[in-house]
């Protein structure tokens, strides 16, 4: 009884009613596609999924004036029943002295006057709008994974004396300066960073020193090799285990443009002696993929996806575009399934019309007071919802016309996520093995009509759990396995 409430308190959260088992009637059938979930064959934990607010895109929420536009942008973006659920919120360490244009201003935009001088922190209570959004995710959604990623250190701390355009870390190898070593000046800055968030009920639970090391950028930025990210490790994690930080948090490295960059990184790291010390390995794609999983010990999260170049669409599938909902269920899919990785993050959340591409996930008019949505919120509902938090994949097999994937998560409940590969629906057949078999059942789907809608699902006597996949479709299965009595 007490498995059968949870599952009930489960789905009442993402449904918003109780679920019972299932005995609703299909339509025609049409030729039966047999998916086997083995709960014996085990593979990676999963973190979650998320976005980032960086550059101060939180600022159009709080600066939304409509406070019920205000809360409705809050629940697409965390809310189980009405929204993605997302769980991981990804936020940056400024760097730069003001906050012009879209910059994000540190908490030490003065030099001390050398990397030993007492430093001049200043925390203005919002950094850029995130603190106010984290602080909802938090208490009101109940967000558990806090990402604080700095581009850049402050100017003064590096060999280009800018926080832009590049330059390295003073006193990491290869990078002297005649300001001194700010290696322990930048680690005592982060904490001093994760110290104010703790102050206002935020606690941070990953911390990343870089953003896209390989790649000098006119905005915030700055370069690392494996061997400087590992040189800078060994002085950070002390920092971190002084401040009693450690049990809280873990270090993110190395949110690299491109897949193969974050290899070389993380082998050089773990040659040092350092993987050990990190809590997550990070990377971005835009200059390259993965062709096979990432040897580490750690779990790999792909931390910033998204389309840069297409023009905004809301379209769910009209031609296979990169900026289609389909698409990024089939993007999540490859990430999860194939290279194992343990966190998927879109770039942004929200940002303003401008660009009009598809870096964001919900387009935003402070001007107006109006949003778009579009419908790779939707792709990501279907994961992030039932895919919960310390979910452990699982094994499957068969489904013919279908790509599919599964997890047990924590409370017992299964989520098995199946992504039509044909312009036909396929009615599937979802068998269990290896723990118990299913009590209830519940399906959602999103496609070009629906967005993370309840559909038919059918719970048989032996505990079979049917329904139907629609064409180009992502449908996730629900389902609390258990004793059934006799």
């Amino acid at each position: 009884m007490r498995l059968a409430g949870t599952f009930l308190t489960a789905a009442a959260a993402i449904t918003g009613a109780a679920a019972a088992p299932g005995t609703t009637t299909l339509g025609p059938r049409q030729q039966s596609s047999t998916i086997t979930v083995d709960l014996t064959r085990t593979f990676q934990k999963m973190d979650g999924f998320g976005f980032s607010l960086a550059f101060q895109r939180a600022n159009l929420i709080t600066n939304m004036s409509d406070k019920t536009k205000q809360k409705e942008l809050l629940d697409l973006l965390f809310n189980r029943t009405t929204g993605a659920g997302f769980t991981i919120l990804r936020n940056g360490i400024g760097s730069t002295p003001n906050s012009n244009s879209d910059f994000m201003n540190t908490i030490a935009p003065r030099n001390p006057g050398g990397p030993r001088a007492t430093p001049q922190y200043v925390w203005d209570g919002k950094d850029s709008g995130q603190l106010w959004v984290s602080q909802q995710a938090v208490q009101q959604y109940g967000v558990k994974q806090i990402y604080a990623n700095a581009w850049s250190a402050p100017g003064y701390m590096k060999t280009n004396n800018n926080d832009a355009n590049g330059g390295t870390l003073c006193g990491v190898p290869g990078a002297s300066c005649s300001s001194g070593d700010w290696r322990q000046a930048y680690a005592d800055y982060l904490v001093a960073y994760i110290k104010f968030y703790a102050q206002e009920g935020v606690p941070i639970t990953h911390l990343g020193f870089l953003n896209e090391p390989d790649y000098t950028a006119s905005y915030a930025s700055m370069r690392s090799d494996g061997n400087q990210a590992a040189d800078f490790i060994k002085i950070l994690y002390p920092t971190l285990e002084a401040a009693n930080l450690t049990s809280q948090l873990g270090i993110a490295c190395c949110e690299t443009m491109g897949w193969g960059s974050a290899v070389n990184m993380i082998n050089s790291i773990r040659s040092q002696g350092q993987e050990g010390r990190l809590k997550t390995v990070t990377s971005h794609t835009y200059t390259g993929g993965p062709s096979s999983p990432m040897n580490s010990r750690n779990p790999v999260w792909f931390s910033e996806q998204c389309d840069l170049n297409g023009q905004w669409t809301t379209s769910w599938y009209s031609n296979g575009g990169a900026g289609e909902g389909l698409t990024w269920a089939n993007n999540v899919y490859s990430a999860v399934v194939n290279y194992n990785a343990s966190g998927y993050l879109y770039w942004e959340g929200v940002q303003w019309p401008n660009p009009n591409t598809n870096e964001k996930i919900i387009r935003v008019d402070n001007r107006t007071n109006t949003y778009e949505v579009s419908k790779r919120l939707w792709a990501f509902a279907n994961w992030s919802r039932y895919v919960r938090p310390g979910a452990v994949r699982v094994g499957t097999s068969g489904g013919s016309g279908v790509r599919t994937a599964a997890f047990k998560n924590e409370d017992g409940t299964i989520a098995v996520v199946v992504i039509s590969t044909t312009g036909s629906a396929v009615n599937v057949s979802v068998r269990v093995s290896g723990g118990g078999t299913p009590i209830y059942a519940q399906a959602f789907v999103s496609d070009n009509t629906r967005n993370a809608a309840s559909t038919p699902a059918t719970l048989g006597p032996d505990g079979t759990v049917s329904g139907q996949v629609a064409a180009r479709s992502i449908t996730t299965f629900f389902i609390l396995p258990g004793a059934r009595k006799s």
